[in-house]
């Protein structure tokens, strides 16, 4: 049931989580409400055909203005980023379309005087200085990485705009996000995606973490539960703005190889840690997201066991169609 009418901008819309957040956001204010857009990525046919799409560059504000202006945006869900791994193979890459691209995503809400922009960061703000257990929301922000340093510049900057300007700004930190419908785009925690692809296809797995590495993890349907509930959330019960710690399960790498066995006794996981370990050792293992739950009601839904048992059936269905990667 479509709520009331507004006019929503995502961008990044064909991304792990921006292609699954747009059909959430079409099914709940109406596909021709949700402007969906991506920089050079061909939409797969349900995105392309269920609203609107158009290419555009976040890093050129002109293209940006053009549907911003043309579709009357009154919200926007900015998810167009370059995630960690691709970040340290491009840093300077990385750099422009995180910081500049949410420069004119900023700007241009301010121009155009929206509503609401939902700016997301990610547990890559956290560094090895920040305490690994239960990682509070006010701590260490010292990251290593490009895309770390991207977003806690993006958090700062963001809650200088709510401070100085009055925009409405929000943010959550995500964990590592698992999908059955999108590969990953280059993040540190895709083997947490790939492995249930192979799991599926081959029935074993090369992981490219520690088998004893945990991080911070969430399903999808809870990644888009967690964007959608802050952003219809009360602004006037917000203390925090841009950098909501949100929590739904950690494990290691080994615990997420033993719930698969569970359905597929025979799958193997071989370990060979690559570049990517050094930045998984730098985040945190579980989050405190007190603040999110106490300031606007956050709560998950699933956990390692539930989640791994709708991925494999909804993987396996697809793979008996011939159709496991889209």
């Amino acid at each position: 049931m479509a709520k009331d009418s507004k006019s929503i901008l995502v961008t990044g819309a064909v991304g792990q989580i921006g292609s699954e957040l747009t059909m959430a956001l079409r099914e709940r204010y109406g596909a021709d409400n949700v402007v969906a857009t991506g920089r050079k990525t061909e939409p797969g046919p349900e995105l392309r055909e269920s609203g609107p799409f158009y290419f555009i560059d976040v890093t050129e504000r002109a293209s940006l203005d053009v549907v911003v202006k043309k579709h009357d945006i009154d919200t926007v869900y900015h998810m167009a980023a370059i995630l960690s791994a691709v970040g340290e193979k491009k840093p300077l890459l990385c750099w422009d379309v995180n910081m500049n691209g949410t420069i004119n995503v900023l700007r241009a809400a301010m121009d155009f005087d929206m509503n609401t922009v939902i700016i997301p960061s990610s547990i890559a703000a956290f560094g090895p200085e920040t305490p690994k257990e239960n990682t509070p929301q006010e701590t260490v922000l010292r990251p290593t990485t490009m895309y770390g340093v991207t977003k806690v510049a993006g958090e700062l900057l963001c809650d200088y705009y709510v401070g100085r300007f009055g925009l409405d700004i929000r943010g959550l930190r995500y964990p590592g996000i698992i999908s059955s419908e999108t590969l990953p785009g280059g993040g540190t925690t895709d083997y947490a995606v790939e492995i249930y692809y192979k799991a599926v296809e081959e029935g074993s797995y090369e992981c490219f973490v520690r088998e004893d590495t945990r991080l911070p993890m969430m399903y999808m349907p809870d990644c888009i539960k967690s964007t959608i509930d802050l952003a219809e959330a009360d602004f006037e019960n917000l203390k925090h703005h841009s950098d909501f710690n949100v929590g739904s399960m950690s494990f290691t790498a080994k615990e997420l190889e033993d719930s698969i066995r569970k359905h597929i006794p025979d799958f193997t996981c071989t370990y060979k840690p690559d570049y990517r370990q050094e930045i998984a050792d730098s985040w945190p293992s579980s989050i405190d997201d007190s603040a999110a739950r106490e300031e606007w009601g956050w709560e998950p839904v699933w956990d390692l066991n539930a989640m791994t048992e709708d991925m494999l059936k909804k993987l396996r269905r697809r793979h008996e169609e011939g159709r496991l990667y889209g």
